[in-house]
């Protein structure tokens, strides 16, 4: 989760709608169109806007079907989306939706399962997606409800001349208490740097999204299968003292206020020797102009526990059950995840823009790997080795590694980050900040078990 990731909501009650944007790059608003035209309803993201200016000239011109766009940032997306969907208008055929809104929104009947289309669309070639992003995407009914445009995992980026100056050899599946071993022992060994970057900013997807693996890996878990709040158990505990010593000790200047974006600008400007992140961040530190490109490495999410730690996180598509146009809506979606389309964007924009993170075959592609070659493997192996459906050491009642696919986790994530921020500032005890969210987490969990027992 490469950027903060706010309130989708699935019920009218935990819904705060705001609309504070508008579409844009001439996107058109939504029911716009005739009957050999499709809405669509994305985020703004850079391959988002690539895929729009690709449209035309393409799909409507190899298909007929006339594309009309609303564009919106992030929140304001999500809010819409939240919407639309959940009133079933109809006024939106497709939205761009991530995996953590599929699987709640599927439950709620507001998307239209794929499984017909997958399957009399063999040039899709389904077996090619990743199989975490098709679990990931897969609602408890064993129905696919999205398709993903481009995914990520998370892993370890450092320094390969900054180690090798100390005589350190990062290894390629690295343990925690190795990790912090490096941190200590490369801090302050250049000027201004400092052994490594964690994020500390508030947010159920800022802090909560690494910081929840490193829960999983050391045994820990927000919620057990019976819906038992285990925030303040042992092993939650322990991963989050762990996360707060090794960021107030070795971690950046600001960590309480550092996120994505500022732990990537630490690590291009030479402030830090090693990120845990996203896989979605090797793109800026290797392009052409970033002054760390060929100088960084690339490890396997570290571990305690578990074999693996990485999270999973695709910007994907479904469609509006309500939608009067199914079909058109699927040949879009089948050429805008295709590998024809990746093809596409390497030939008429670069291949270091093809949205990627979601195909086998992405990384046996010679042509993405020529851009792609530091960071390709690492990232496929995260992403092939996340499993949505058992991220930790014990059943888990949801769906979900650095998130609990449950509407209230937006609210409870960010609450109780709160609190792990504040602990990260010196401003309470990482006890108290937990004893905090247990009681938060409590909350929800006797929802879960009142629906449970009624």
């Amino acid at each position: 989760m490469s950027r903060a990731r706010l309130l989708p909501g699935t019920v009218t009650a935990l819904l705060a709608v705001a609309l504070a944007g508008c579409a844009g790059w001439g996107g058109g608003g939504g029911g716009s169109g005739g009957a050999n035209s499709i809405d669509v309803l994305m985020v703004n993201n850079p391959q988002m806007i690539d895929l729009q200016r690709l449209t035309a000239d393409h799909f409507t011109k190899q298909t007929g079907i006339t594309v009309n766009f609303t564009v919106l940032p992030e929140n304001d997306v999500r809010d819409k989306i939240s919407q639309e969907f959940s009133s079933q208008a109809g006024q939106y055929d497709i939205a761009s939706l991530s995996n953590f809104e599929i699987p709640i929104y599927a439950k709620s009947k507001w998307i239209a399962p794929l499984d017909g289309y997958v399957g009399a669309d063999t040039a899709f070639d389904q077996a090619d997606i990743l199989k975490p992003m098709t679990q990931s995407l897969t609602a408890d009914d064993g129905k696919l409800y999205g398709e993903p445009f481009y995914g990520e995992s998370s892993f370890l980026m450092y320094r390969k001349d900054v180690l090798d100056a100390q005589g350190i050899t990062m290894p390629a599946k690295p343990t925690w208490q190795q990790v912090a071993d490096i941190a200590a022992q490369v801090d302050g060994k250049q000027p201004g740097m400092a052994g490594i970057c964690l994020r500390g900013q508030p947010g159920w997807g800022q802090i909560f999204a690494p910081l929840t693996t490193v829960v999983n890996t050391f045994g820990g878990t927000w919620f057990d299968a019976g819906w038992n709040a285990r925030v303040d158990a042992p092993e939650f505990r322990q991963a989050t003292q762990f996360y707060v010593d090794l960021v107030r000790a070795h971690g950046e200047t600001g960590a309480p206020q550092a996120g994505f974006t500022e732990c990537l600008n630490n690590l291009i400007q030479g402030n830090v020797a090693m990120w845990y992140d996203a896989t979605s961040a090797a793109g800026s530190l290797e392009a052409a102009d970033s002054p760390v490109k060929g100088k960084i490495g690339y490890a396997a999410a570290p571990v305690v526990r578990t074999p693996a730690s990485g999270w999973l996180y695709a910007w994907s598509w479904s469609i509006q059950q309500a939608s009067e146009k199914k079909d058109n809506a699927w040949k879009f979606i089948s050429w805008a995840s295709s590998k024809q389309y990746e093809q596409l964007v390497g030939e008429r924009i670069g291949w270091s823009s093809v949205p990627a993170g979601k195909r086998s075959s992405t990384y046996t592609n010679q042509e993405y790997l020529k851009v792609a070659s530091a960071f390709a493997a690492p990232t496929r192996d995260a992403i092939a080795g996340a499993d949505p459906r058992n991220p930790g050491v014990q059943p888990r009642p949801a769906l979900g590694i650095q998130f609990v696919d449950i509407p209230e986790f937006t609210d409870l994530g960010t609450q109780a980050s709160q609190y792990v921020s504040s602990a990260i500032a010196g401003q309470m005890s990482v006890t108290e900040a937990l004893d905090r969210g247990q009681r938060l987490a409590e909350d929800v969990a006797e929802r879960y078990k009142s629906r449970a027992e009624g």
